[in-house]
Order: C-alpha cells, then structure tokens, then sequence
C-alpha cells in the first residue's frame, strides 16, 4: 500500500506500441463540419395549374388555395371573429348550411360593423375542404374532410384569375 509506487513507471503505459499500431490501423475518417455542407438539391416545383376560374365557388376555392400557401386563411368561429375584430379580415366566407343561427347573424354583424365582405358558400364540407380541413390521400383526392361553417383570408398571397373574379364579384 505505498502511494508514491501508484504513479510510478510500473502501471501500464496508456500509450503503449500494441496500442498505437492499433490506432493507425483505423481508417481515417476527416472530420466534417456539417454546416459547411450545403447540399445541392434541385426541387422541382409541380407546374401549379391554375384552374380555370369559371363561378363563384371557383374563385372562392382558387383564393383559399392560395392563401393557405401564405398562411393567410383562418378557420373557425372564434379565430375568424378575431381576425374580423382586428381589422384583419380582406374577405369572409360562410355556410349557408351552418345549423346555428346565432352563429351566423354573429359573424354576419360582425362583417357588418367592420365593414368586411362577406360570402355565402352552400356547404360547410366544401368550404372546409377548400380551406384545408382535409386530409389529401395519394391520389390527390380529399379525405377526412371536416366542415368549416366559417372561413376568413387575412393575407391573398398570389393574386391570380381567382382574386381578379373575386374582386369583381365584391364590388357589385
């Protein structure tokens, strides 16, 4: 038990020839900083066909597609009658077929006051799919799609044939 032996040239040196040839026998890997990594992946965009905008509900469907690009569509009573309240609002839809009456004449007071367009859409499901409200299967075609009664655009993003329609249709 004498201390002054514990660091002595007895123990076994760490470094010894058995470990240094099997040290230089791994391969040698330079390290990488990944941030200096810029990968060159070329993302082709799908060629965005605007449909042809032909009616209302056309237009509609072609200015929600867009404004969800932005993040510019909101959804639900109590979001939309904040957007209206903040003077956020550019334009409202509503469901004609929304069950709750008071529900409506609220956003419809509410579009009134403020001053905000306001739309009427026939079906809560089409409108709730227009706004995103859906899940999009491998064919492209919606599923799961939960109803909207209400839907409000905060922000167009790209205006294109759907917002001229929409505009012109607004200012009758």
């Amino acid at each position: 038990g004498n201390l002054e032996s514990f660091g002595s040239s007895t123990a076994p040196s760490f470094r010894s020839a058995h470990h240094q040839n099997f040290l230089s026998s791994l391969p040698h890997f330079p390290i990488i900083n990944m941030a200096e990594i810029e990968e060159e992946v070329e993302v082709v965009a799908p060629v965005e066909v605007e449909e042809e905008v032909t009616d209302q509900p056309s237009a509609i469907r072609g200015v929600l597609k867009k404004a969800l690009v932005v993040d510019g569509c909101i959804r639900g009573l109590h979001e939309v009658a904040k957007a209206i309240d903040a003077g956020k609002a550019e334009v409202v839809f509503l469901a004609e077929n929304c069950e709750e009456a008071t529900y409506k004449k609220l956003v419809q007071a509410l579009c009134l006051e403020k001053n905000v367009p306001l739309l009427d859409v026939a079906d809560k499901k089409e409108l709730g799919e227009w706004a995103g409200l859906c899940k999009i299967d491998k064919d492209g075609a919606p599923r799961k799609v939960r109803g909207a009664s209400c839907v409000c655009v905060t922000d167009f993003g790209e205006e294109g044939q759907a917002h001229a329609y929409l505009m012109n249709i607004l200012a009758k």
